[in-house]
């Protein structure tokens, strides 16, 4: 039992770290001569600019920045409460807070990442701030959003399933 209370935090934890990157790393859409973010475009690995009320599509980012941090901070404060719940709740008790929690983050994150996809077309074409970056791809940042998706939904599961035992 030990060795999967190991396993489950360890998992707990790694879905919080690919949050923590996917939010915060700069390579949501790149190319070869930019790369962007939920926070800024940058244009020759230089000439960064912040993204601010006068970019096109701020709601959008907005939006999709709002979710991304809910979802780190959800993920975070579902590994404090199962940590406490670990040693507060008597033997056979689930887990069912910290799924409840989990899976909120989870679908914060998967509401971010479809959102991004959605809108980027609007987004890349549509704003003087990111001229010339309509080709291109998508990033490990956006990537790793939608494997912690997958990662904070398996764990959400996980919890939910769980059961405390000698």
């Amino acid at each position: 039992m030990l060795v999967l209370l190991a396993f489950i935090i360890v998992f707990h934890i790694t879905s919080a770290a690919l949050l923590f990157i996917a939010t915060i790393d700069n390579a949501w859409w790149v190319g070869e001569e930019f790369f962007t973010d939920i926070w800024r475009v940058c244009h020759n690995n230089t000439n960064c600019t912040e993204i601010d009320d006068s970019f096109t599509g701020y709601a959008t980012v907005q939006a999709v920045q709002a979710t991304m941090i809910l979802s780190t901070i959800l993920c975070c404060i579902a590994l404090f409460v199962f940590v406490l719940q670990l040693f507060r709740l008597k033997q056979g008790e689930r887990f069912v807070l910290t799924s409840i929690i989990q899976l909120l983050s989870c679908l914060c994150v998967m509401i971010a990442a479809s959102v991004y996809t959605n809108q980027r077309e609007e987004i890349h074409n549509n704003n003087m701030f990111y001229q010339g970056t309509s080709n291109g791809n998508y990033g490990y940042s956006f990537i790793l959003a939608w494997i912690a998706f997958a990662f904070t939904l398996i764990s959400g599961i996980m919890y939910l399933i769980l059961r405390k035992r000698k």
